[in-house]
């Protein structure tokens, strides 16, 4: 029963992440930074894809996906269209990895090491999915200041 509320919130979180990037009226608006914002929505996607591509894709549907921390947030410029379709990729990563498990996996420890220290299953997707939804929260924002000054303009 929680796998299939996890797959529902990541579903449903990444599916608004893409709509969030649709919305930028102005596509390099997406790559901008502003005054004291550290990220752009652009690297913020990008590391969202790196993140759930390194412990889901990797931990739990068995990709050979090899992260690049580094380049998520040095990048630039990526087309919006690349970032909808690794988006896309993402989502279908995301929904075959918690395919793979079940309600009695969550007791057990993560397969992988996240932090300096095994965590359990439970606890590493409810962080992986409030980690998505923190980013999402700062796009939306990004999105909608930016928009805002283009309405000033």
């Amino acid at each position: 029963m929680i796998i299939e509320t996890f797959q529902i919130i990541f579903d449903r979180d990444l599916q608004k992440l893409q709509s969030e990037l649709e919305m930028y009226r102005d596509e390099q608006a997406i790559w901008h930074i502003e005054q004291s914002i550290a990220n752009s929505a652009g690297n913020l996607c990008l590391h969202l894809i790196g993140n759930l591509n390194a412990f889901i894709g990797v931990g739990l549907a068995k990709t050979s996906y090899v992260r690049n921390r580094d380049l998520e947030f040095s990048l630039k410029d990526i087309p919006r269209a690349s970032l909808l379709q690794q988006l896309e990729a993402t989502r279908k990563v995301v929904e075959v990895g918690l395919s793979s498990i079940s309600d009695k996996d969550l007791e057990g420890e993560f397969p992988i090491l996240v932090w300096k220290e095994k965590a359990s299953m439970e606890y590493t997707l409810i962080h992986l999915v409030t980690h998505l939804n923190y980013h999402l929260g700062q796009v939306n924002y990004h999105r909608r200041l930016l928009d805002h000054q283009i309405d000033r303009s």
